[in-house]
């Protein structure tokens, strides 16, 4: 399974997209670890591999602006310290 597969099962993450296939890799997993539950974030996981989801989430944390809530970013900067 590719990620647009994968956000195209859980339009619920992205409702203000209207054109999924144009979200980036970055997009969806901003949206699944902001609006996603434990089970999404696994499966983007398993999809992506643990060290590019790491990346790609620190890439944009750490951007001056970030859409990622303080708690999220908190959580998944340990998380990716420790696992990834």
């Amino acid at each position: 399974m590719d990620v647009h597969k994968f956000i195209k099962k859980r339009p619920y993450l992205v409702w203000h997209i209207d054109d999924l296939d144009k979200l980036s890799e970055s997009a969806i997993v901003e949206a699944v670890l902001n609006n996603g539950n434990w089970d999404d974030v696994q499966e983007i996981i398993k999809i992506l591999g643990i060290k590019k989801v790491s990346v790609l989430f620190k890439e944009k944390a750490q951007a001056k602006r970030s859409n990622y809530r303080p708690e999220i970013k908190n959580y998944f900067n340990l998380y990716f310290d420790r696992y990834a």
